[in-house]
């Protein structure tokens, strides 16, 4: 299921990263990677800021349309 998905609060762990190249290591950098826990604080016209690995971070619905939880 896409992250854009997920509930607000709800703690979930990422499985795959999918998109160009470009985009996953992108992503990467920013702390999006398989394993991870993140959990959406908020959501907003499929906008999310996400908490990863102890940062806020804010995404498009893109972005959080190729992040498989």
């Amino acid at each position: 299921m896409p992250l854009l998905f997920a509930k607000e609060g709800e703690s979930n762990f990422i499985k795959k990263i999918t998109g160009k190249e470009e985009t996953r290591l992108f992503l990467e950098k920013l702390g999006f990677v398989s394993g991870a826990d993140v959990t959406v604080i908020s959501s907003l016209g499929g906008n999310l800021i996400v908490n990863i690995k102890g940062s806020r971070v804010a995404i498009d619905r893109k972005l959080a349309n190729g992040i498989l939880i």
